[in-house]
């Protein structure tokens, strides 16, 4: 993979837009689309190629990654009217950096390779901040030496990029790692809401825990905004719900029992019929406290 290559991107949100951006300051010649023109018009400003259609990327680019919300999306971006398999070659890379279900990334594939398209799924963690400083973990499912060829361009966007094995691998344990930021979060949570509830500070039990064996990225990142109330967001609670249902559908189809997540699914569910769903996930706490009946922040969230 070299910076003569033409990189297509599809997809402009929070995650993708810097994505693109750390590509064109690369070095990387960038075409771009999204129906949000806006976000169009800035990486434009920026240097990047518009085009008119996910096909007319993949027409105008040597290899092509989406960075979209959903397993729907990304089908219909890949495979529909319209779409990046209209103007997909041989021996392109299509990289999928969304977080999808292993079941459609695999027939992605599948049906991309009679065109003789070579594809990786490449989910990332790390949200909003990670995206804009780089330093995603991004998760592949694909051949070795496909992803051996898309490093190059993994490790712009990225600071761990490991293969996780086939097609449908790299979906399969960000479904992993979902389910286990989530059960971090509802642990925290009920901690933090336990003790309040008990009368010790929250900010005293974060301190505590984050000393200890209960200690936590998550907790490192997130317990000291929470009990501020500070849900700003780094990854929507809305988001983490979507993969969650993702998780659950994963769960179902390997026949594999998840008890303690299935509740989480529930709380997240409960999140989002009261409205909180552009929250940060670690809003998750609110919850917990409405059940509680307490609140274990310093402010109201």
């Amino acid at each position: 993979m070299n910076k003569d290559e033409r990189i297509g991107f599809v997809g402009l949100g929070i995650m993708g837009k810097p994505m693109v951006g750390h590509l064109l300051k690369s070095g990387f010649a960038v075409v771009v689309y999204d129906l949000n023109r806006d976000a169009v018009a800035e990486l434009a400003a920026n240097g990047a190629e518009q085009a008119t259609s996910p096909a007319d990327v993949a027409k105008r680019s040597d290899h092509v990654i989406t960075m979209l919300p959903d397993s729907p999306e990304v089908q219909a971006v890949a495979l529909g009217d319209g779409g990046l398999i209209e103007g997909l070659r041989p021996d392109m890379i299509y990289a999928d950096m969304s977080t999808i279900t292993p079941t459609a990334a695999l027939k992605i594939a599948k049906e991309l390779a009679v065109k003789g398209v070579k594809c990786l799924d490449a989910p990332v963690s790390g949200g909003q901040v990670g995206a804009e400083q780089a330093t995603l973990s991004i998760m592949v499912g694909g051949d070795q030496a496909v992803f051996d060829a898309f490093i190059p361009v993994f490790e712009k966007m990225g600071k761990t990029v490991t293969l996780c094995g086939p097609n449908g691998a790299g979906q399969i344990v960000k479904a992993c790692n979902q389910i286990q930021v989530a059960l971090n979060f509802v642990g925290m949570a009920e901690a933090l809401v336990l003790g309040a509830k008990a009368g010790v500070d929250p900010e005293i039990i974060v301190k505590v825990l984050s000393g200890g064996y209960a200690q936590t990225r998550v907790m490192d990142v997130r317990g000291p905004r929470i009990v501020k109330g500070d849900f700003k967001p780094g990854f929507r609670s809305r988001f983490h719900y979507k993969d969650l249902n993702i998780i659950m559908k994963t769960a179902q189809d390997y026949g594999v029992p998840l008890p303690a997540t299935s509740v989480v699914h529930e709380l997240f569910t409960a999140m989002i019929a009261k409205g909180r769903g552009d929250l940060d996930h670690s809003a998750i706490i609110t919850v917990i406290e409405d059940l509680a009946g307490i609140q274990a922040r310093t402010k109201k969230g």
